[in-house]
């Protein structure tokens, strides 16, 4: 069976499960592109990611002999949920290896979903080694979460909704991590719509496809460094690989700046709760050059995800505001004496900058008898506005310290 055809199978098979997520118009990614910009909400799908598309259609196709031991995956989020739903729903066991140091909302959700959970190891591979062994212990049929056919065609019914939902989709663009999700989508829009053009994207600290076309072959990491973990894999799977290689979509990546602004932007301008890795779509559309995107509108980013940690969001928040020039961390030297701290404060209240945060500190060595540092924490209006606090303050005869 052809790729199309086991993708219009999955479809028949998950439309009385899956829900069929809407497309959000954005209107700051119109006025940045000059094209018409819609979201793909897969952060608003079941267990808020796509991976059930691809776990469920793996899961309902195995033969009833398998069904009866059970399955087994290993994942440090989405598709341990994803897994864990779709097994229940199937009315079969799931049981699922995370990482010790997995995110415990992701965990706790897993195990609302039903699956039996161990923590085994501190990484993925290590996971997935436990769940390799698992699997051939008890004759569980582990559920990879992007290297089968049937998980590439789950995953492909993304762009059969986009199609019915934005006929006219001119670009389609994919988080990509493993693979499963891009190889589904671009082989779909290759039979269907060849005229749509496939842009996937990685962060830039766990780019694994660009070195791996070019080798002509799935190629490991030596490392990963993201806060985007639903995208950082480390090595392509066999079976996309082939799907991709094939359609050529083109690959780009974007930096941890860029992932964090468009989460944050995500979240003001669209009102959407997503994780790092399911704004990789429009932290493109922010960060990289246009004539680099080439884009053909109307442009459709796919938000893969929206299961992020309260406090990895707290933290991107923060990140974000301070890559969009609207956070201010700074370290200023002022005289040890009556008045000073005040002076200073007035200064900053003169700029229109809002103080979030004081620390007063006489402690360190580095300084004379007679000063203090000041660590301030301020909101700016943006990027502008945060060069004008940095002038006045210099101006008014401040030494400064701007903090990452």
């Amino acid at each position: 069976m052809d790729l199309i055809a086991r993708i219009d199978a999955a479809a028949n098979l998950l439309a009385p499960v899956i829900r069929r997520t809407p497309m959000v118009a954005s209107r700051v990614m119109a006025e940045r592109t000059g094209h018409e910009v819609w979201l793909k909400c897969e952060n608003l799908q079941r267990t808020g990611s796509f991976k059930p598309r691809g776990a469920y259609n793996r899961i309902a196709n195995l033969p009833e002999a398998e069904r009866r031991r059970g399955v087994v995956a290993a994942s440090a989020g989405n598709h341990a949920q994803g897994v864990a739903w779709a097994a229940t729903s199937l009315g079969i066991e799931s049981t699922v290896f995370m990482p010790v140091g997995a995110a415990l909302p992701k965990l706790v959700a897993t195990k609302a979903y039903g699956a039996t959970v161990h923590q085994v190891g501190d990484t993925i591979d290590e996971s997935l080694m436990a769940a390799r062994e698992f699997a051939e212990q008890t004759g569980a049929t582990l559920v990879h979460p992007f290297d089968h056919p049937d998980i590439v065609a789950g995953q492909g019914t993304v762009a059969l909704e986009i199609l019915e939902q934005l006929p006219e989709v001119g670009t389609v663009i994919v988080p990509t991590g493993g693979g499963g999700l891009l190889a589904g989508v671009a082989g779909a829009l290759q039979q269907l719509a060849p005229q749509v053009r496939v842009i996937g994207v990685q962060a830039s600290g766990a780019a694994a496809w660009p070195g791996s076309l070019e080798a002509g072959k799935p190629i490991r990491l030596a490392h990963m460094v993201t806060m985007a973990d639903g995208i950082a894999v480390g090595q392509p799977g066999e079976v996309p690989f082939g799907h991709i290689v094939e359609c050529a979509p083109t690959i780009l990546t974007v930096d941890e700046d860029a992932l964090s602004r468009a989460l944050l932007l995500c979240m003001e301008r669209a009102k959407l709760i997503v994780e790092p890795a399911g704004a990789a779509a429009v932290a493109a559309l922010m960060a990289c050059d246009l004539d680099e995107l080439d884009l053909q509108g109307p442009v459709c980013a796919i938000l893969s995800g929206g299961n992020i940690d309260p406090l990895l969001l707290t933290r991107v928040i923060g990140h974000g505001l301070s890559a969009a020039g609207r956070y201010l961390a700074a370290r200023v030297t002022i005289s040890d004496r009556p008045g000073s701290l005040g002076g200073l404060l007035a200064e900053l209240g003169r700029t229109g900058a809002s103080v979030l945060d004081v620390v007063h500190s006489r402690t360190d060595t580095w300084l004379a008898i007679d000063e203090v540092e000041v660590l301030l924490t301020l909101e700016t209006r943006g990027p502008a506005h945060r060069d004008e606090v940095l002038t006045a303050l210099a101006d008014a005869g401040y030494t400064l310290r701007v903090q990452d």
